[in-house]
């Protein structure tokens, strides 16, 4: 069995690489480039109108209101915040810092700035291609855009199915690595650190202290998914906002008694992006490669820019204008990464566990983010509790909103109809997810984690096709937005590529 897993391992490696590190990042950069260029720099020529129309409309009744078997635009983006803002906020933020620098900070940020648009362009598409299953509800993702978008071009109906298959099969996949396995085995082991308590063994060298975490979250997860994304939703409305304030509030202590290591640390991070310290060693090329390599991947890592993901819970907002959802993604890109992963990085380099000079660190990446809180709450160990606690919120959240993309690729897959009485394709699906968190409190291999990252990437590689493909459309989309709303010209709106469906959304209008 050793020598099969290390085999896998082996062979995981190797896909991973080429996914992630020969193709996926350039691809996944480039599409953010290609697709700023087509919306003429949106995310910045419109600054004041998708900030005034995302965070500035928070007050007002509208986005707060859903629809016929449809979420509120703001309970979508928190859906989708649930499931992008997880361990890669913070532990994933500290694992960059450890293999790059504080450099690699600097390329996260880039990597976010472009993968504002990205996120844009799929919800977009996803809002233009979607259409309603068999039960009512909105059923929109990169599978649907693929399969009636791309598949609508010449010569391109077979490939646009595949693609769409092969898209629904990795984020199935996923949703069950980091998706949940990942999720729920990081929220054991911090807990574990954090409140140890003396704990026999079980059975296959798992305590009862990590088989009560599981049944726990299993048990939680249980009632609140079998509740539909209603439920998904309106528990990520009340949670998530709670949760990233009082992470940035613990993070601005941390950073407000260390003032005087701000404007080091900023310096740090511009400065290494494009010289490493001599702690990472290696040759100078190599090391700026693994700086850069490490910033993308980690950023892409935390705000899913580019896999298609969210996308499938945007999709069910109640808006009928898809660059209204689209402006929604450019948001969660710039909360994900621009706010909460720099406060993790501002945290960790201003906190004295990182020397900003010779990039040496206290810790392993594991535990980095919990010493540098435990640095000013050190008193009962308050900063690695509190750390532990974001982390399972953070994490618990990220399941939740993965039950609902891979409920939603299960759908595409299987379909919406009832078999054997009452039960359905989707009721298969959402038992397996809620068992897989058993699984996680208990695995003890990273050998998971990895294989579900490689998964991650490779639901990248057909969702950016999709949208390097789709780019003029997008373009004309997002014209003929501007034109009607900024411009005031009056012209026909582009809401669906169903005619059926455009004509409704032009009555709701």
């Amino acid at each position: 069995m050793t020598s099969f897993l290390d085999a896998l391992a082996s062979v995981n490696k190797v896909i991973n690489d080429f996914v992630w590190v020969k193709i996926g990042l350039i691809v996944l950069i480039g599409t953010g480039i290609l697709m700023t260029c087509a919306t003429k720099w949106f995310q910045i020529s419109h600054l004041k109108h998708w900030w005034k129309n995302t965070i500035g409309s928070l007050f007002k009744k509208d986005v707060h209101k859903g629809g016929d078997r449809a979420i509120s635009p703001f309970q979508a983006l928190c859906t989708a915040l649930a499931a992008t803002i997880g361990t890669g906020n913070i532990a994933g933020v500290a694992a960059a810092i450890c293999i790059g620098g504080a450099g690699a900070v600097f390329w996260m940020w880039l990597a976010a700035f472009f993968g504002m648009m990205t996120n844009y362009s799929e919800n977009v598409l996803g809002i233009f291609y979607r259409r309603r299953n068999s039960d009512g509800e909105w059923a929109g993702g990169a599978m649907y855009y693929l399969a009636d978008g791309l598949g609508s071009k010449k010569g391109c109906k077979q490939i646009g199915k595949i693609l769409a298959v092969l898209f629904s099969i990795f984020t199935v996949l996923a949703s069950f690595g980091i998706g949940s396995m990942g999720q729920v085995n990081k929220i054991v082991l911090n807990i574990k650190a954090a409140f140890p308590v003396e704990s026999a063994v079980a059975f296959g060298g798992a305590d009862w202290y990590a088989i009560i975490i599981g049944l726990a979250l299993v048990a939680l997860a249980a009632a609140i998914v079998c509740g539909g994304l209603k439920r998904i939703a309106s528990f990520a409305e009340r949670v998530v906002p709670f949760m990233v304030v009082l992470f940035i509030i613990g993070s601005l202590v941390v950073i407000g008694v260390n003032y005087q290591n701000i404007l080091p640390a900023f310096k740090a991070i511009f400065v290494n992006a494009f010289q490493p310290v001599a702690a990472l060693g290696g040759g100078i090329g190599f090391v700026i490669s693994t700086v850069v390599t490490e910033g993308f991947k980690k950023g892409v890592f935390s705000n899913e820019a580019g896999l298609g993901s969210s996308v499938m819970v945007h999709s069910n907002s109640s808006v009928k204008e898809p660059v209204i959802q689209g402006m929604w993604g450019i948001f969660e890109v710039f909360q994900d990464t621009i706010i909460v992963c720099t406060m993790t990085a501002l945290v960790v380099l201003t906190s004295g566990v990182y020397d900003l000079e010779t990039g040496v660190t206290v810790a392993s990446d594991a535990t980095l983010v919990a010493e540098a809180f435990n640095s000013v709450f050190g008193f009962w160990d308050i900063g690695e509790k509190f750390v532990a606690i974001a982390m399972l919120l953070f994490a618990f959240t990220t399941v939740l909103g993965w039950n609902h993309y891979g409920c939603k690729a299960w759908e595409y897959l299987f379909g919406t109809k009832t078999i054997r009485g009452k039960l359905k394709p989707r009721h298969i699906y959402k038992a397996i997810h809620v068992l897989t968190i058993m699984l996680g409190a208990l695995m003890s291999s990273s050998l998971a984690w990895d294989i579900s990252d490689t998964f991650n990437g490779l639901m990248m590689i057909p969702n950016l096709i999709g949208v390097i493909v789709l780019c003029p459309l997008v373009a004309k989309i997002t014209k003929n937005y501007v034109d009607r709303k900024l411009k005031c010209i009056s012209v026909k709106p582009m809401l669906s590529y169903d005619a059926e469906l455009q004509e409704q959304a032009e009555k709701d209008l």
